[in-house]
């Protein structure tokens, strides 16, 4: 067999599981409050249409719930098996900012999570009704909790380290609401919320091609493009002030996101090129004068720092978070352009016939996952070679592995992952298939 490396194989493994795993979570936290509102919908107008799309759309959340809790437990795992020295060592911090987490979160969703899913008929209305809104409430409490303990590893603060390297908190106020958390936090919320949108307007978009449940469809339709229309635009806001404090706390991620080798005053904005990291330089550059500082300073002449400021074993993988990055915000540009040629439909009457949009609505459905998983890498992959950025690096915090316990684990992981989600991606998709269903169908749901 051949050596790899155990802490390359223990970080494609974490890479691996952890992209599977993000992509559940973030669409449960979306789709929860959009059942949360069309059941609001339906309590206020009595439209037994409202009751149909929640009983479509509650069956595709327990999958996908289901799909993140288990995956989420696999991941926890990893801390033990392939990172305990890491466990070791941040665990005075990090073990109680994920157990707030189960604590206030998991258990409150478990705990109503039953009475959403199969206390239709069994429960009052707004008994119901409440259990979906703490039910949102919780996967937003939830995503307060990790994101909290993950911008804590970007922007450390409010701890000591003691002479054999163990973190201690001295201020659980500074850890939890750390440097970049609120950007952090709100960001990837709202993102959320995109990526259910998207996948709410390409299903509906899919009906009103196929021209079946088409009121259904419309409703759904207008829903997550109205949402859209407002928080992609935000979204970019968001980003811009997200980019400010990653400039500000982490520049040379910031460097690598923009592929910038020389510290530069009016840096311009790199459209495309080729990082070559082992030449520290661009090959095949093209660029806008100026932007670049423009946009992340708001200043013509403000200046980034060159990666070669570092060692090159201190600067992160430049190649993947400048592509990553590109990506994302290619993806958030298409997001506001369906906002906006939505919107120019609307007043031309024809947001529900344009056949060429509705099939970029259905070509839009995934977008919101990649933006997602592209958002990931660069924050990720930008803050390496750090674990806890600044003070603990990653090779410091890999277990006393073999790499062939590794590599065995990577590849059942792999073919287990496949076959399961691989399972419940086809079952979501016989379902969307079959669309809402009438009321009369759905008595003994």
């Amino acid at each position: 067999m051949l050596n790899f490396d155990p802490l390359i194989l223990a970080r494609i493994q974490f890479a691996f599981t952890i992209s599977f795993h993000i992509v559940f979570p973030a669409f449960t936290i979306g789709l929860a409050s959009y059942l949360a509102v069309i059941e609001g919908f339906y309590l206020k107008t009595k439209n037994e249409i409202y009751k149909e799309i929640y009983k479509f759309w509650i069956k595709i959340f327990a999958i996908t719930f289901g799909m993140g809790v288990v995956s989420g437990i696999v991941m926890s795992y990893q801390f033990g098996t392939n990172w305990s020295v890491f466990s070791q060592k941040t665990g005075n911090v990090l073990g109680p900012l994920l157990g707030f987490e189960v604590l206030t979160a998991f258990f409150l969703e478990a705990s109503f999570l039953g009475i959403m899913l199969f206390g239709w008929d069994k429960v009052s209305r707004k008994m119901h009704f409440t259990s979906s809104i703490i039910v949102a409430i919780g996967t937003l409490i939830s995503a307060f909790w990790i994101l909290s303990a993950n911008s804590w590893m970007q922007t450390p603060q409010g701890f000591e380290i003691d002479e054999n390297g163990v973190f201690f908190p001295t201020s659980w106020l500074e850890i939890i609401f750390n440097p970049s958390f609120p950007y952090r936090f709100f960001h990837m919320v709202i993102a959320c919320y995109l990526t259910t949108a998207f996948v709410v307007l390409g299903v509906s978009s899919y009906y009103l091609i196929k021209k079946t449940t088409v009121e259904h469809a419309k409703k759904m339709f207008a829903m997550a493009i109205l949402l859209i229309i407002f928080i992609a635009p935000l979204q970019a806001v968001i980003g811009d002030f997200h980019g400010l404090n990653t400039l500000k706390h982490q520049p040379y991620k910031v460097s690598a996101m923009e592929g910038v080798w020389e510290n530069e005053k009016g840096a311009g904005l790199r459209i495309f090129a080729i990082p070559n990291q082992k030449e520290q330089k661009n090959d095949y550059e093209i660029e806008i004068p100026k932007l670049a500082s423009l946009i992340l300073t708001h200043s013509l002449d403000g200046e980034i720092k060159g990666l070669k400021n570092l060692a090159v074993e201190d600067q992160p993988p430049v190649l993947p978070v400048f592509f990553s990055f590109r990506i994302m915000v290619a993806i958030g540009m298409a997001m506001i352009l369906t906002g906006l040629i939505a919107i120019s439909l609307y007043f031309r009457k024809k947001i529900f016939t344009s056949k060429p949009f509705l099939y970029w609505c259905m070509l839009m459905t995934p977008s919101g996952f990649i933006a997602l998983l592209a958002g990931w890498f660069v924050t990720e992959i930008g803050r390496q070679p750090y674990m806890v950025y600044g003070f603990f690096r990653t090779a410091q915090g890999v277990s006393p592995i073999i790499s062939s316990q590794v590599a065995i684990s990577l590849a059942i992981f792999v073919v287990v992952y496949l076959t399961i989600f691989g399972f419940a991606t086809y079952y979501i998709l016989d379902l969307i298939k079959k669309g809402p269903q009438p009321v009369s169908n759905l008595k003994n749901s």
